[in-house]
């Protein structure tokens, strides 16, 4: 009951804020605020899928989620500028999550135990999960130091694309090590070889391409290790 609850209010919620709520309506919404039809239209869709999820067997519940759901969407088109449109993005999704908990728990009352959150299975992976995101992007960029002032920078880029395209791809690397399926790690190496070396060796930046393969060979290489090493732990925690 407790988890079949949560499950109804969240996908309610996923269906009003994103299967059914296109870019026009939110600009529309940035532009005229409480005065929107489309702010209207949203929270109906909202009322339409709980009560097509829970079918009239949690009215107060319902009412709660659309006040709720319509008072912080307010809050925050209010709040919102260019500065802090990611960050209030952000905080709007947690709030109505956040709902969504008390409401369940209201129901249900439940507790989590704190004590499983500090396990040493949930540790291990916590350690793992930051050695093949920030660490392993400070040891390499440790490593390729040296080689630094042999490329040309001038290159037009997103500042810190690399770096989380390189965080991004060692925890995919790390997952299919993780879950025994290299012939995905083949794939993402081949996908990325396509995607960037084409470009480097059309550009006939030899250096640069030399530089690229060592930092990617490296990243691979460190969340293949990072993958194996996980595996080889767990078993005696």
């Amino acid at each position: 009951m407790l988890v079949a609850l949560f499950l109804k209010l969240f996908l309610a919620h996923l269906i009003g804020d994103f299967l059914f709520q296109s870019d026009t309506w939110v600009k529309h919404k940035k532009q005229y605020k409480i005065t929107s039809k489309y702010l209207y239209v949203h929270i109906a869709i909202h009322a339409l899928a709980l009560v097509a999820l829970l079918q009239f067997d949690f009215i107060a519940a319902i009412i709660v989620v659309i006040i709720s759901h319509f008072a912080i969407d307010v809050l925050k088109l209010y709040l919102s500028n260019k500065k802090n449109e990611r960050l209030l993005f952000v905080l709007d999704q947690l709030a109505h999550i956040l709902v969504l908990f008390a409401i369940t728990y209201y129901y249900n009352p439940f507790t989590i135990d704190v004590s499983q959150l500090l396990s040493p299975k949930i540790l291990l992976v916590s350690i793992f999960i930051v050695l093949v995101t920030y660490a392993f992007s400070v040891c390499i960029k440790q490593l390729i130091a040296p080689w630094d002032v042999q490329i040309n920078t001038d290159r037009k880029s997103i500042d810190g694309a690399g770096k989380y395209i390189g965080m991004l791809e060692r925890l995919l690397v790390f997952g299919f090590v993780v879950a025994g399926i290299w012939s995905a790690v083949g794939f993402l190496i081949a996908a990325k070889s396509v995607f960037r070396f084409g470009d480097l060796t059309s550009g006939k930046d030899r250096k640069l391409t030399e530089y690229v393969l060592i930092g990617t060979l490296l990243s691979f290489g460190l969340a293949i290790l990072a993958g194996v090493i996980y595996k080889a732990l767990l078993p005696l925690i």
